[in-house]
């Protein structure tokens, strides 16, 4: 049977978004092997055809690259989109904390006032729209008080430039701040955290507090870089700049596991008549607490098959046979 696009609300803001959205992580290219820029914007319109209004972005993703794919793809669908973008990570000035090297630089986590003031024009800009439905802080920076970083998001929201905040790559102590530091109309909607089968340590962590506040979860890497798309088998190399090619969490035995779990929920999948990532983005979703899930996608026949996840509706016997498999299977995942 199929079902409409679930649709969620981001926090207190009043927006709803598809539960399914679009992450543009590897559209930027930095660290996915580079991009394809007439394929990512297929992405994106294809994503936008069938349902998905999220579109996440960030600054970050190929030093605006992203940013401006996204901007050239939705142009004069604006009004389609819920659009997410970030700030915080910034390569203007040397302020804050050292994170990483770009080729061209070193790039801070900062998120003083005037850094953000600057960051979001750029982002506008980029983007070619005068609005950003949702402002995350993409990591936390440790030497500007959150109350500082609130105050500059509270002015851009009292100016139209933003419409709901959030915030990524949070402690636990960083979400208390945030909301104890909230100003009427202007509080935190929503956090972006890394959250899948195969890391679900957010349900002891931030989800409690999020469910209790009505703060809404955007999950990433909700298919653990692809490990659990069901199509990463125990015989798939990982060459050049390819992230996962180092990391533990991709080694032989761990896609072993993982295979072993796919052919587990593999009969689940046949009776909705969807693929495994399907099934495994959909049982994402129906995770108390977790309120969208952001996939990535470099064309536009992937994008399509994530943006189905959000019409599959499981049953409480299939979310508790595909819980139980992931028990089986996954408990002693490396790393």
């Amino acid at each position: 049977m199929l079902h409409d696009m679930l649709t969620r609300k981001i926090g207190q803001s009043g927006i709803d978004a598809s539960v399914v959205g679009l992450g543009t992580w590897a559209i930027g290219g930095w660290m996915w092997g580079g991009t394809n820029e007439a394929e990512s914007i297929e992405a994106i319109r294809a994503s936008i055809d069938v349902g998905v209004s999220l579109i996440d972005t960030a600054p970050a993703y190929g030093q605006g690259l992203s940013e401006e794919i996204v901007g050239k793809a939705i142009k004069g669908r604006r009004d389609q989109v819920v659009l997410a973008t970030k700030c915080g990570l910034v390569w203007h000035v040397r302020k804050g904390n050292h994170f990483f090297d770009y080729d061209s630089g070193p790039v801070h986590r900062h998120l003083g006032r005037d850094s953000i003031l600057y960051e979001v024009e750029k982002s506008l800009n980029r983007l070619g729209t005068d609005y950003i439905d949702l402002y995350i802080t993409h990591w936390q920076d440790a030497t500007t008080p959150i109350a500082e970083t609130m105050e500059a998001l509270a002015q851009l929201k009292s100016q139209g430039k933003i419409r709901a905040i959030g915030a990524s790559n949070v402690s636990r102590d960083d979400l208390d701040t945030y909301l104890s530091v909230a100003q009427p109309g202007a509080q935190l909607d929503a956090i972006q955290e890394e959250y899948s089968m195969v890391k679900r340590d957010l349900e002891q962590t931030l989800l409690p507090t999020c469910i209790a506040r009505n703060v809404a979860t955007l999950s990433y890497s909700s298919l653990a870089l692809g490990l659990l798309s069901g199509r990463i088998g125990p015989d798939r190399a990982f060459t050049g700049d390819d992230l996962r090619k180092d990391n533990p969490r991709f080694s032989l035995a761990n896609r072993q596991k993982v295979q072993r779990l796919m052919d587990a929920i593999a009969p689940i999948a046949a009776t909705h008549d969807a693929t495994l990532a399907q099934i495994v983005i959909a049982w994402t979703l129906q995770q108390p607490g977790i309120t969208f899930a952001l996939c990535g996608a470099r064309n536009a026949a992937q994008a399509r098959e994530n943006a189905a996840a959000g019409r599959i509706r499981l049953t409480a016997a299939d979310l508790a046979a595909i819980s139980d498999a992931a028990k089986t299977h996954l408990t002693n995942l490396d790393a």
